[in-house]
Parts: structure tokens; sequence; C-alpha cells
């Protein structure tokens, strides 16, 4: 299987296509720990994890905590897939609330840097990593009225090159993967997507005329946690159907 015995954390699981990476890890031989403060909820951890063997889950929400949780119970970590999650707020610019840009960036920004950095000794250490950041096509595009998700995106796009830049001399190969259209609750409700009005003005922007499956997601973060990648740092790879 594409990564038998592979030890990764997924942050934030329950959010974005989070429950199909973890499937998709899973299926291709991998153990997970899937990390969500929703988790703190012993029954959602539990509903979590029923009948997907190899995944663990837990609720801490400090990086170096998650980090050492995943070692105590991996042994581990061959790779990091931080899936950060935060609304995408439409605002103009003149009314756009500073404190909402502020928190998008700790969350979109601020955390996934702290989670590089408690993953990157260990990875150090081993001389092998991978650090996989999901970010957003609207980083590459521009998108009007949401300036302040796109620029959090794009900082982490940076953050993605750069370590890309720093770390590969110690075989740790980081990238990003710059996604929009893609099917999930956190951005396109399922009141939305039965609307069919609002979902044909959704997609007609789209090259390929469909919104994307998270299983489609989950098949090319495999693809990126795998040795199949190991050539490949630095790169924010558009996941849009085209439209970026």
């Amino acid at each position: 299987m594409l990564l038998d015995d592979r030890k990764i954390i997924v942050t934030f699981a329950t959010h974005w296509a989070g429950p199909e990476i973890c499937d998709g890890l899973l299926a291709e031989g991998a153990s997970v720990v899937c990390q969500d403060p929703a988790f703190a909820d012993p029954s959602r951890a539990e509903a979590f994890v029923a009948g997907r063997p190899g995944l663990t889950a837990i609720a801490d929400t400090a990086p170096a905590d998650i980090v050492a949780r995943a070692l105590t119970d991996l042994g581990r970590v061959d790779a990091l897939v931080s899936n950060d999650a935060f609304p995408a707020i439409r605002a103009p610019i003149e009314t756009a609330a500073p404190q909402d840009f502020r928190d998008g960036i700790e969350a979109l920004m601020v955390f996934p840097f702290m989670m590089a950095g408690a993953v990157v000794p260990h990875m150090k250490a081993r001389k092998a990593g991978k650090i996989l950041f999901l970010t957003s096509a609207s980083a590459l595009n521009g998108l009007a009225n949401y300036s302040m998700y796109a620029a959090a995106r794009a900082g982490t796009n940076g953050l993605a090159k750069s370590l890309a830049r720093e770390l590969g001399k110690d075989n740790i190969q980081v990238n990003a993967i710059a996604s929009n259209y893609i099917e999930n609750p956190d951005y396109f409700p399922p009141e939305l997507l039965a609307n069919k009005e609002a979902y044909a003005k959704m997609v007609k922007n789209i090259p390929l005329g469909r919104l994307g499956k998270p299983q489609e997601a989950a098949h090319l973060v495999a693809f990126y946690c795998s040795d199949r990648s190991d050539f490949i740092t630095g790169n924010i790879m558009p996941f849009s159907g085209g439209w970026a």
C-alpha cells in the first residue's frame, strides 16, 4: 500500500475534508493521530474513531502537546497534515474587522507555523519527514471581499516555500495543497449544495464544471505523504478544478 506503516498527524480532523483524509490515509496503510478540540467530548471522539482501526483521536490544542501525544501513540511521526480551518468571512475592505483578520492569521498562519516548529526537531533527528499544509486557492487567484481569508492562506503558502528551502538539507519535504470548490460542510453547507440555482452559479467559473469531492482531496494528500513525493518540495499545488 502507498502508506504502509506510515505514522501521520492530521489536525482539525472534523473540518474541511478531514474525515475523508483520515479514511484515505488509513486505507493506504497509515496509522493516524487525528487532532480536534471537538474530541474533548468523549462521545465525539468515540464516534469519529468507530470503524476506523489505526486511528487515534486527541483533543490537545497546543502544538507541542499534539506532537508529544502523537510520538507517544505512534512512536514516530513521518508526516504532518496541517488541516487548518477558519471561516471565510465575507467583508469588503472598508468594513472588515481587524480582529477578524487577527483571528484568521492566528488560526491559519500562526497555528501551522507552531505545528511545524513542534514536529521538525523529531524529523530532523530522523533525517526524514513530510509537512503538508492544506491552504486555499483563493491565495493564488485572489477573491473579492475575502481579502482577510486569502491573505492568511497566502501567508501559509509562503511558509511552505520558505520551510522547503530551510529543511531540504534534512530530507524534510514541505508542500501545500491550495484548494477551492471542494465539497465540505465548512464552506459549502448541505442546504447550499441542494440549491440547484446556487450550485450552477458556483460552478460556472470552474473549468471542470463541478465541485471537487473530498475523497479526491484525500488521494492527493496520501500522495504527498508517501515516498512518491520525495523529490517534491516547496510546491503549492492548485486543487480547484482549473479555477486556479
